[in-house]
Parts: C-alpha cells; structure tokens; sequence
C-alpha cells in the first residue's frame, strides 16, 4: 500500500508540475543520486568500532552535500532547474522516498542474512547424518 501511494504522489506530482518537469525530474535525479550515494557510504561496512561508523555516516553526510551541490550547480548551468520551488519539494519529497526504500531494502538484506545464518546449522547437521 506504501508503494501505491508513493507512486500516486510521485505521478500527481509530475503532473502538476507540467510546464516546469525539468526541474521536477532534476530534484528527482539529483535528490536519488546524493541520498544512493549517502547511503552507499555510510552503511558499506559493518564495523564493531562506533569511531567507525561515525566517520562513515559524516562522510555520507559530505558525499550527500557534495553531490547535491554539484547537480544543482550543474542544473542551474544548463537551465534545468527553471523554477526552484518545484526543483525544492521535488527534491525534498523524492530525498525522503529514496531514504526510505534504501532502508526498505537494508531491512530486506538483513533478514536474508538473519535467515541463511539461522538455516546454515540445520543445513549442516543433515548433511552430518
């Protein structure tokens, strides 16, 4: 039900910004790519160490702030980016959509794992008898 409504949002979205879709469609890309890139950095390792994990979240914090930065400026020189207010809630509405399926899906790996970890032991014993 979550993914029909995100998606109803995202189409009714796009329509109503019509005459400005370039910058709906550039908050949309850059908003995807900064929060994929965040994600990618931050949660790469598993670490015991929290100094670790916390220089890896502040570095997915830059890296975030970094590319948002670079695809605005890239998005203003070409003229993508038409009206910043639609460029704004485009941005804003798809940074929280993909933070959310990103953790959908870490949700998602981690029960695989918690599964095939759990299933190994049995796995083993039959093959002991």
């Amino acid at each position: 039900m979550k993914f029909v409504l995100i998606f109803l949002l995202s189409t009714v979205g796009g329509v109503l910004s019509g005459e400005h879709f370039h910058s709906f469609m550039a908050g949309f890309g850059i908003a995807a790519v900064a929060v994929g890139t965040g994600y990618w950095l931050a949660f790469r390792c598993s670490t015991r160490y929290p100094q670790l994990a916390l220089l890896m979240l502040l570095m997915g914090m830059m890296a975030k702030m970094g590319v948002t930065i670079t695809g605005v400026m890239w998005g203003m020189e070409a003229k993508l980016i038409n009206s910043p207010i639609v460029f704004a809630l485009s941005y804003l509405f798809f940074s929280i959509v993909v933070t959310y399926l990103y953790s959908r899906l870490r949700e998602f790996q981690m029960a695989r794992v918690k599964t095939a970890a759990s299933a190994a032991p049995v796995s083993q014993l039959v093959a002991q008898n």
